[in-house]
């Protein structure tokens, strides 16, 4: 249980040190991506991006 915690959180912490890099090829702004200003933060919830990295990823995977 604790690996996976460990591999969750170092991901999070890559996927945010890459996000304004990502956010540049348009990762982020695609529709069905949730974004929120409360309190003066943003909030960002990446569903179809995720779900688009996913698959090349897998296709990636798959083919090699």
């Amino acid at each position: 249980m604790i690996r996976w915690l460990v591999t969750t959180f170092v991901a999070v912490m890559i996927l945010s040190a890459c996000w304004p890099w990502l956010g540049r090829i348009g990762v982020g702004r695609l529709p069905g991506d949730l974004r929120f200003r409360l309190f003066g933060r943003d909030y960002l919830f990446p569903f179809t991006s995720s779900i688009l990295i996913s698959l090349i990823a897998t296709a990636l995977v798959r083919w090699l």
